[in-house]
C-alpha cells in the first residue's frame, strides 16, 4: 500500500466522511482536494455551473504537487472526485497512489446530495459529474449503499 490514498467517486459519494474514517484508522492526515480549488472554480460551481477541463488544470497542478510532497512525508488520505482517467494520471505521477472509489447509483447519491447543508456543490450537477466519470477498472471499489464504518472496514481489508 502506498502512503497516499485517494477516495475518489462523484460528489455525494461521500469521500470526505469515508476518507476522514479511513485517515483516523490509519493515523493519516486527513486532506480534502475541495479545499485546493481556486476561488473561480468555487464561484463556478457555486453558481451551479460545471467545471471543465480548463477549470480543473490549475486545481490538478496543485494537487499533483501536494501528493508529490505528501508521499515524500508521512501520507495522506485525499478525497478528490477524479473523475476522468486522464486526472488519475497526472495525480499519480509516480504510481505512488493506492485508488479507492466509491459507487452508487443516481438516486443514492441525489438523496445524500439534497440532505447536504452548507456545501457549494449543487445537487442540479450531479447529472454532470456522471456524464463525465470515467470509470477505473483498477484500485479498490466500494458500494456506498452500507454504513460508513462498514464501507472502512471493506476498504481496509482490502489494502
Amino acid at each position: 500500500m502506498s502512503n497516499v490514498i485517494i477516495v475518489a467517486g462523484v460528489s455525494g459519494s461521500g469521500k470526505t466522511t469515508i476518507g476522514r474514517l479511513l485517515a483516523e484508522k490509519l493515523d493519516l492526515d486527513f486532506k480534502d482536494a475541495d479545499d485546493f480549488h481556486p476561488a473561480a472554480n468555487v464561484e463556478k460551481m457555486r453558481s451551479g455551473l460545471p467545471l471543465n477541463d480548463q477549470d480543473r488544470a490549475p486545481w490538478l497542478a496543485i494537487l499533483a504537487k501536494k501528493i508529490e510532497e505528501w508521499s515524500r512525508a508521512d501520507g495522506a488520505v485525499l478525497a478528490c472526485s477524479a473523475l476522468k482517467e486522464a486526472y488519475r494520471k497526472r495525480l499519480d505521477v509516480n504510481k505512488q497512489v493506492t485508488w479507492v472509489f466509491l459507487d452508487g447509483s443516481y438516486e443514492l447519491l441525489k438523496s445524500r446530495m439534497t440532505a447536504r447543508k452548507n456545501h457549494y456543490f449543487k445537487a442540479e450537477l450531479l447529472q454532470s459529474q456522471l456524464d463525465t466519470l470515467e470509470p477505473a477498472d483498477y484500485g479498490i471499489h466500494v458500494s456506498i449503499a452500507p454504513s460508513p464504518e462498514e464501507i472502512v472496514d471493506e476498504i481496509l481489508k482490502a489494502l
